[in-house]
């Protein structure tokens, strides 16, 4: 693909990093709103001159639409819900609203946090196995909430389910193997990762890891 400037760009672009948890939350709301996107896949460490140019970072993911252009995936996510608001991806009430915006936290504070120390290949040997024992026991611990609804909390399928999935489709990868009694969480899995929206949503890497 040829450099352009944002402003000159006729589509939206979104700079991605094809084995990244965050990358892949925004192309899962992407592929479950149907959105035309020119996704850039990006090697670590080596940014395209129009991502520099873009983004102060020079970080993914990067999302540019027209002259806006927006670099933590929270804020894409949210802004691809309101810009398309069909299908929805979080409540029309306020107060359903903010208890989505709180799981979301609480994801990112109790399992991404654990995901990006396995992911570091800076972390230490001991890290990254009390990270991904912690995380394993985690989602044991949470996985009956998961055979209340048929998704996260939710009987729709929402932000928070997106922030959720990149996480469980990089189990394997992790060496992490969920027990028999955390079906619910099991049975949900294969819920989400049967979704069209979801497969669309992956790269090339991504499938690799199954």
């Amino acid at each position: 693909m040829g450099v352009t400037t944002a402003s000159k760009r006729s589509s939206m672009a979104f700079f991605s990093d094809p084995r990244d948890h965050y990358c892949h939350r925004v192309r899962i709301v992407l592929a479950e709103k149907g959105v035309t996107v020119d996704v850039v896949n990006v090697e670590p460490g080596n940014p395209p001159q129009e991502l520099v140019e873009t983004n102060p970072y020079s970080s993914v993911p990067t999302l540019l639409d027209r002259d806006l252009v927006l670099y933590e995936p929270n804020i894409m996510m949210e802004y691809l819900d309101e810009r398309f608001p069909h299908p929805p991806l979080l409540p029309v009430y306020p107060v359903a609203r903010a208890n989505s915006r709180l799981l979301m936290y609480r994801v990112q504070r109790d399992w991404c946090s654990l995901v990006d120390v396995i992911g570091n290949p800076k972390s230490s040997e001991a890290a990254v196995t009390k990270a991904r024992k912690e995380l394993r026991e985690s989602l044991i611990g949470v996985a009956p909430v998961f055979a209340e609804m048929p998704f996260f909390m939710s009987d729709e399928f929402s932000l928070v389910d997106c922030c959720i999935a990149p996480i469980l489709w990089r189990l394997p990868l992790f060496g992490i193997e969920l027990p028999k009694q955390a079906k619910p969480l099991l049975d949900y899995m294969d819920r989400i990762f049967a979704r069209e929206g979801f497969i669309a949503s992956l790269s090339a890497a991504e499938k690799d890891m199954q």
